[in-house]
């Protein structure tokens, strides 16, 4: 069976961005970056809402041999991984291997689970919100950022009632905090 894991990098009062949709705070040095990519090549597959796939879509075109190392190796990253959008307002997917759904349903996500043995990535914090709600994910991935935004959108969705079993955690020299985290029931 497959693990959903939701990954997000947010500050450290609690959200995936600021009051303007910015979340120019959050990106990752070289460190973190590669940190990042070696937890994301076990993904096969990805879950996004509009707002997160259009960010992620970048990737699509990045990665050519004048950027970084950790820029070009996540970018065969998100290019080998399958991709499944939900988005009741997008036209079209413009990357490949993408897939586009017009509603979120549980019992789909939960037939996804049941048929795969590997790992299941969900960004975005609106769609794995709806995920953590319904009691799909089973790991959680905060990187927290030395930096308070004042608002804007949250990490957790409102209202939810969970527990969270610690699992790993790591300190990078910048400062952002890596916490690994079971969801429990």
């Amino acid at each position: 069976m497959g693990q959903l894991i939701y990954s997000t990098i947010a500050s450290l009062d609690g959200y995936t961005a600021d009051r303007q949709g910015k979340f120019d705070w959050g990106a990752p040095d070289a460190e973190v970056h590669s940190f990042i990519n070696d937890l994301e090549r076990e993904v096969g597959t990805y879950l996004f809402g509009r707002r997160m796939y259009a960010v992620m879509s970048v990737w699509e075109d990045m990665g050519g041999p004048a950027d970084a190392p950790q820029i070009q190796d996540y970018a065969r990253i998100w290019q080998a991984a399958d991709k499944t959008v939900y988005s009741a307002t997008l036209d079209a997917v413009t990357t490949a291997r993408t897939h586009l759904e017009r509603e979120f349903r549980p019992d789909d996500i939960r037939r996804l689970k049941d048929a795969t043995e590997g790992t299941i990535g969900i960004g975005g914090p609106t769609i794995a919100g709806a995920a953590l709600s319904a009691g799909l994910v089973d790991e959680c991935r905060f990187f927290i950022v030395p930096v308070a935004v004042g608002g804007g959108l949250p990490f957790l969705p409102a209202g939810l009632a969970a527990s969270f079993e610690l699992l790993e955690q790591r300190r990078f020299a910048s400062g952002v905090l890596y916490l690994r985290y079971a969801v429990r029931p």
